[in-house]
């Protein structure tokens, strides 16, 4: 077994330490804010000296670090890769006012913050420091919305299989008064569909519940955007899967995301699995 190598990055407060919690209990080896300089010389070590507990390696690396170290990374990442080194990059986002939220509740310092800088400073020069490993990022991930669990699940279903396989597809559904989830590599907007928010006897059920699918199968147009939408990701998901992608986000968004957004993502799911592609679902404004 080759050498895997997971980079984990991120903003302060984003669930860095969940995500390296996750691998440790895969197995991986995990060593928290790593100083750039010795990133090098780690996977060079590990290289000449294969030791079968650190095959699968995982670093955490923050925005502690010098700021032209931070600039290093896409050139040490493509070097590693280059030398054969399997190497993926972890990414975890959140907005703004979720993470100030997030320090105000554990009562902790944000790790660039000062007596001349605030919170919301701090938060900004933080995503500036770490743009250069957020462009090379495999799997980005939004946890504004998202609990321990939920990030969890996230990681292992990226990470658990360290083999090569095809991409795999997180649908997330959503609705859009709570927002666009920030992470998705294609949105989908289904607000032009019938709603039956506006039936009473549907209007507590979700796009789960079969009178809500009988409701939406009457629609002529319903069908039409899911054989649409069929056709499009099985025309383009395998174009990006041949340019080395190993992760695509897909957010169907309706109002409220109950219904509409609900119950399309439950047939482009069963679309994706029939097709034997591995596939995720997830219902944000229901979970």
């Amino acid at each position: 077994m080759g050498l895997k190598l997971v980079i984990v990055s991120g903003l302060s407060g984003s669930g860095k330490s969940v995500a390296l919690h996750t691998l440790e209990d895969l197995g991986f080896y995990c060593i928290d804010n790593l100083p750039l300089f010795l990133l090098g010389d780690l996977a060079r070590g590990l290289e000449a000296e294969p030791n079968p507990q650190m095959a699968r390696t995982a670093v955490g690396i923050d925005a502690r670090n010098q700021p032209e170290r931070l600039v290093e990374v896409p050139a040490l990442v493509a070097e590693l890769k280059g030398r054969g080194v399997a190497c993926d990059v972890l990414y975890l986002d959140a907005r703004p006012e979720s993470l100030i939220k997030r320090f105000s509740e554990t009562r902790r310092k944000h790790p660039l913050s000062s007596d001349n800088r605030s919170l919301a400073e701090a938060i900004k020069l933080e995503r500036a420091l770490l743009a250069p490993i957020l462009d090379i990022a495999d799997l980005r991930i939004d946890t504004t919305h998202t609990n321990v669990h939920q990030l969890r699940d996230r990681v292992l279903g990226h990470l658990q299989d360290a083999s090569p396989r095809r991409v795999s597809v997180l649908i997330e559904t959503f609705g859009f008064k709570q927002g666009v989830p920030r992470d998705a590599d294609f949105v989908i907007d289904v607000r032009c569909l019938p709603n039956p928010h506006w039936q009473p006897q549907l209007r507590p059920l979700t796009g789960r519940d079969p009178e809500v699918a009988r409701f939406l199968e009457e629609s002529p147009e319903v069908a039409e955007m899911i054989a649409d939408l069929s056709d499009f990701f099985g025309r383009w998901v395998p174009r990006f899967e041949a340019d080395g992608r190993s992760y695509l986000t897909i957010a169907i968004g309706c109002t409220g995301g109950q219904h509409r957004s609900v119950y399309m993502g439950e047939k482009l799911r069963d679309h994706f699995a029939a097709l034997g592609r591995q596939v995720m679902l997830r219902h944000r404004e229901l979970s």
